[in-house]
């Protein structure tokens, strides 16, 4: 049990650590090629953030632990808007911006739904279980390109509007040699780092019994969301809570569609014990954040509502723990 701990602390260090180093390095480079820094923050960052999740449901899917892969990126999503948007917003309420509310925040659920969809194969379908197929993965994959599109599309017409973020690209980026030698060493550190977290995860679900399914969503998932949690939280104690939105919203679009759609198109995945209790929790977490942004308090999610995320997710937590 000890080892199985050790490595999966190990293995987390390794995940925030390269992904830290993989994001500065990537945004240094495409700085120096001369993207914009909001097309660097919509892509690069995002990527960065979401860098865990991906590697850890790769290596899983790759190694055969389904529904880790899934149960990570499920749990996740829940964290990201239970947990990191309530905290964040009972620390600093979150006024949301207009577009956010008319686009991105109707996609989130829109990837929620489709995940949910997916994940009744048996009901819809017959078959004989849940399952992400490469053809389901292929689908994925092909939705996130859309959107990264349109991303792309709205970040051009938006380039340089911003004052804040041309005072950011006008800063100094880091030298070539040492910008590639960060992403190199990040994605060693992702790579090795996955790796030993899967390792450590899956040791310590059969020492105690519990289900790789269980470990995704709990402790895998609440590992792999520390980045955005960080970002979030430093981005409310500087006066910026604003700056959650966006990091919840890639994150969450960015694990369904490019994470699972990657590891479902390597490997077919299978979503195990991670059944519609899961998949609705995750959708109506999605659906309570945008109802919160959009009909109540001038477009803000308050710290009461804030509050009500928090519960919910101690709420859900509880209910995994509860039923071991």
């Amino acid at each position: 049990m000890l080892i199985s701990v050790l490595w999966l602390l190990a293995g987390l260090v390794l995940i925030i650590a390269g992904a830290s180093m993989l994001t500065d390095g990537a945004s240094a480079v495409a700085k120096r090629m001369g993207i914009s820094d909001l097309v660097v923050g919509l892509t690069v960052v995002a990527f960065g953030t979401s860098a865990p999740e991906l590697v850890i449901s790769v290596v899983s899917a790759i190694n055969g632990n389904a529904p880790l892969a899934v149960g990570n990126v499920v749990g996740s999503n829940i964290f990201n808007v239970f947990a990191i948007i309530g905290i964040t917003a009972a620390i600093k309420p979150i006024k949301v911006e207009k577009s956010v509310l008319v686009n991105d925040l109707p996609f989130v659920v829109l990837t929620a739904l489709l995940l949910l969809a997916m994940g009744n194969g048996p009901l819809l379908d017959g078959a004989s279980e849940a399952i992400l197929n490469r053809v389901d993965g292929i689908v994925l994959l092909l939705v996130f390109a859309v959107f990264m599109r349109y991303t792309f599309a709205e970040a051009k017409k938006g380039d340089g509007s911003d004052p804040s973020a041309r005072n950011v690209a006008s800063k100094k980026p880091m030298g070539w040699l040492k910008a590639v030698a960060w992403i190199v060493l990040g994605l060693a550190g992702l790579v090795y780092g996955g790796d030993r977290f899967v390792d450590g995860a899956s040791g310590i679900a059969r020492q105690l019994g519990v289900s790789d399914a269980v470990i995704g969503l709990t402790i895998v998932a609440i590992g792999t969301s520390l980045p955005e949690l960080a970002t979030s939280i430093t981005a409310a104690l500087k006066g910026s809570p604003d700056m959650a939105i966006g990091n919840v919203i890639g994150s969450n679009i960015f694990n369904i569609l490019f994470v699972l759609g990657t590891a479902s198109a390597i490997s077919p995945l299978a979503f195990g014990s991670i059944g519609n209790f899961d998949l609705l929790t995750m959708t109506v977490a999605c659906i309570m954040f945008w109802l919160f942004a959009r009909f109540y308090k001038d477009k803000t999610v308050t710290r009461s509502e804030g509050i009500i995320l928090v519960l919910c997710y101690v709420a859900y937590t509880w209910k995994l723990i509860a039923e071991l």
